[in-house]
């Protein structure tokens, strides 16, 4: 589990230091990298389309996600939000991992066997504590408070519907009778395997957004 961990940490770590490295240098690097993420994905969902009826619905959905990502980041305050999301995600999946690997429990759904009760509340919990420390540490958006039922209420559909997609890609995994959708990533495996949350979790923050809920 040790061994496991730290390499999800170490790919969540590099992943969000990219990021933060691209914004850093301008919307142009960032826009190439997504859309050479959108490349990736788009080979590894094409890699699964064997005996998948949502090939093509699949397609215009990444395409979608990914164009919500683009139009996140073009928002006033929207690289802010784009590292919130991705914070939220990121720790809801090694949430899940820690606390179902620790308390194991009753199994969540049949599709996904490896999802517990347990590694649900861990998803929750984490991207809580994550999105506390990230809120007071950018004071600058001092008007973003943890303690917002707004902001309460956007961290965690972000994080359910986070473990939504990450359910929804393991469901086209075992479709495939693949274990990953690649090897790109040490400790996750194709790129898909890393961002299953983050391509459902991003179309709906960017709604959100637009919609004002959180002002």
């Amino acid at each position: 589990m040790r061994h496991e961990f730290l390499k999800r940490f170490i790919s969540s770590l590099i992943l969000i230091s990219i990021i933060i490295f691209l914004i850093t240098e301008g919307s142009l690097f960032l826009n190439l990298f997504i859309l050479f993420c959108l490349i990736i994905s788009l080979y590894e969902w094409y890699m699964m389309r064997e005996n998948n009826i949502h090939y093509i619905t699949g397609i215009v959905f990444l395409i979608l996600s990914f164009y919500s990502v683009f139009r996140l980041t073009n928002f006033e305050t929207g690289y802010f939000y784009f590292i919130f999301i991705l914070i939220i995600c990121i720790s809801t999946d090694i949430g899940g991992y820690i606390f179902g690997k620790i308390f194991k429990g009753k199994k969540l759904i049949k599709i996904s066997p490896n999802k517990t009760y347990s590694g649900m509340f861990g998803s929750f919990i984490l991207s809580l504590l994550s999105s506390y420390l990230f809120l007071q540490l950018t004071t600058i958006f001092h008007y973003l408070k943890f303690n917002s039922i707004n902001t309460l209420i956007f961290i965690l559909l972000i994080s359910l519907i986070s473990q939504v997609g990450d359910i929804i890609i393991s469901y086209f995994k075992r479709k495939s009778k693949i274990k990953n959708t690649g090897n790109i990533i040490p400790g996750h495996g194709g790129l898909l395997d890393r961002i299953d949350g983050m391509i459902f979790a991003f179309p709906f923050g960017y709604l959100f957004l637009s919609l004002e809920i959180l002002k």
